[in-house]
C-alpha cells in the first residue's frame, strides 16, 4: 500500500500529515486547534481539514461559525456527521432536527439534506462510497 500525504501550503503551514496508510492516527483536538489558528477561520464562516482519505472513505474535521450553512445534495454516498462541540440543525425533506455535542447522524445515499450551525460547531464528517 502506498502512503498518501498532504503537504504544507502557504494557507496551511502545518499541513504535513499522512492521510492514508495501513493505519492513520488522528489527534482531533490538535486538528481543531490548528483550524482555529488558521487565517481561513478568521476570514470565513467555516474551516476544515481532511484527516483521512482513501478510495472508499474520507474523514474531515469541520468548524462552522454560528449561522454557517452547508447545503448538500444526494450525490454523496453514505455520510455520518458527529457533533464534537456545539449544536447543528439538520434539515431533510422529512424533518428538521437538532444534533448536539456527542450526538451523530448517519445518512444513506440519495437522502437530500443540509445543515446549519446554531452555535459555533465542530464536526467530524465521514463519507463512504456507495459500493
Amino acid at each position: 500500500m502506498d502512503i498518501k500525504r498532504n503537504d504544507a501550503t502557504l494557507n496551511r503551514p502545518e499541513g504535513n500529515r499522512v492521510i492514508d496508510a495501513p493505519y492513520v492516527f488522528m489527534d482531533i483536538p490538535v486538528f481543531i486547534d490548528q483550524l482555529k489558528r488558521e487565517k481561513s477561520w478568521d476570514k470565513n464562516d467555516r474551516n476544515g481539514i481532511t484527516v483521512f482519505k482513501s478510495e472508499k472513505m474520507t474523514m474531515v474535521v469541520t468548524m462552522l461559525k454560528a449561522g454557517a450553512e452547508v447545503k448538500r445534495n444526494s450525490d454523496y454516498g453514505y455520510l455520518t456527521v458527529q457533533v464534537i462541540k456545539g449544536e447543528l440543525s439538520i434539515i431533510t425533506p422529512d424533518e428538521a432536527m437538532s444534533v448536539n455535542e456527542g450526538q451523530a447522524i448517519a445518512f444513506h445515499p440519495n437522502v437530500v439534506h443540509s445543515f446549519k450551525a446554531v452555535t459555533d460547531t465542530t464536526l467530524l464528517q465521514t463519507s463512504f462510497c456507495r459500493s
